[in-house]
């Protein structure tokens, strides 16, 4: 046996990539793929939608994988919601950023309410009935993104990534970057010895902000910026850092702040917890909603985070921050005996965890507000909720990341036979 036989052997059977197979395009899946067999083998494809007809080009798997990744490199039956691409990067081989270029902006919120309901289906054991809606502030599901890291090449040009690599795509233009981030010239400028350019396109200051990565010695990685984010006649504005987290879309912080107040019905005097935090954003608001007898406690595991939302709280007496671990800080309060009335969770894509929301169960809330950027984590936890007595009662979905398979949710939980939320 050849030494090349017994790598492949080692490795698990014969690499696949390159082969060609004419497959039939089954239902989407969590990913930004749809699901076809080629002679029982389960075959991911990119490029491509249910219940077309395509030439899938193998880019990953081997022999007696379980299953294997494509791209769809040539369409033999098309979809009725396939659309020309408008991007000459979202190819097969090109970058790897978004997901349904090819799709119409109906089809791909569609496709996302399929994932949603099924991710629910088969995690949660859950029927559920959503429709993603569109948040406002983009340009036909281009030009939303505010805040992009952009892959630097061997030669010092600016890209983006392809799909599960690492290599780098010079780029012209990225379509679903705001304007103003690609104004800033990234794309024109040589980067030598970086690794990355994270460019941030904020309310303040007037012109982006351009972070060098690895951040130069003292750089102090980009310093901050200014958000708005509104909830009807209220405003209020936001010190975050450069590379903090903060929504990307530009209508989505406002779209979930008001959501979010709506479907949890703080009132004055409630008790509430904000969990993962970050530096406020809905810190600030409920802070006003519960005054003058209520009080927020804000607790999030990033220090500099936590700096700013106490910046952003200033002015109110009734917040209180934790760095913490939101399971460490959770664990605490219940050994303390406290409770809170309502409480929101906004955790990082992984979810909350099992841990997590045994803890909240135990402080009694009469409403959980979940935003999830992850349907299949927010189902493991709504599934997790469940056994301790909380049920999921009301479930939406938002497109604030258009032309990709990202979809954001927000989740309501209240303690079994014990409704009470508010009208939406």
């Amino acid at each position: 046996m050849s030494g090349r036989q017994n790598r492949e052997r080692a490795a698990g059977g014969e690499s696949l990539v390159g082969r060609e197979w004419t497959v039939e395009v089954g239902p989407v899946a969590h990913g930004g793929h749809c699901v076809a067999r080629h002679e029982g083998q389960v075959v991911f494809v990119r490029h491509t939608l249910p219940g077309e007809r395509v030439v899938a080009r193998v880019t990953e798997g081997r022999v007696g994988d379980s299953f294997v990744r494509a791209d769809a490199v040539d369409v033999l039956e098309a979809a009725p919601g396939r659309v020309e691409a408008p991007c000459p990067y979202a190819v097969p081989g090109g970058c790897g950023g978004c997901d349904f270029q090819h799709a119409s902006l109906d089809t791909q919120r569609a496709l996302k309410s399929a994932v949603v309901r099924e991710q629910f289906a088969r995690v949660a054991g859950l029927d559920v009935d959503v429709d993603v809606q569109p948040v406002p502030g983009d340009e036909a599901g281009l030009r939303w993104r505010t805040r992009v890291e952009f892959a630097v090449d061997g030669a010092g040009r600016a890209g983006l990534r392809g799909h599960r690599s690492r290599d780098v795509v010079p780029v012209d233009d990225c379509l679903i970057a705001t304007r103003r981030v690609i104004d800033s010239g990234v794309l024109d400028t040589q980067w030598p010895d970086l690794e990355s350019v994270d460019v941030v396109d904020a309310v303040h200051p007037e012109e982006p902000v351009l972070v060098p990565l690895p951040a130069p010695e003292g750089g102090g990685g980009g310093g901050l910026v200014g958000e708005l984010a509104r909830d009807g006649d209220w405003e209020g504005e936001y010190v975050v850092a450069a590379r903090g987290f903060w929504q990307v879309h530009p209508g989505a912080a406002s779209t979930f702040l008001t959501r979010v107040t709506t479907l949890l019905g703080a009132e004055p005097g409630d008790r509430v917890l904000d969990l993962y935090a970050g530096s406020g954003l809905f810190t600030m608001r409920l802070a006003e909603l519960v005054a003058p007898d209520g009080v927020v406690l804000g607790v999030e595991g990033d220090r500099r985070a936590v700096e700013n939302g106490s910046a952003n709280t200033e002015h109110l007496d009734n917040v209180e921050w934790r760095a913490n671990r939101v399971d460490r800080e959770l664990r605490w309060l219940v050994g303390q005996d406290v409770t809170a009335d309502l409480v929101v969770l906004d955790p990082p894509r992984t979810g909350a965890g099992k841990d997590v929301m045994g803890l909240l169960a135990q402080m009694g809330p009469r409403r959980v507000v979940y935003v999830a950027c992850d349907p299949s984590a927010l189902a493991r936890d709504v599934k997790a909720a469940g056994t301790h007595g909380y049920d999921l009662v009301s479930l939406e979905a938002w497109d604030a990341f258009p032309m990709t398979h990202h979809v954001e949710c927000i989740a309501v939980l209240e303690p079994r036979g014990e409704s009470t939320r508010p009208q939406a």
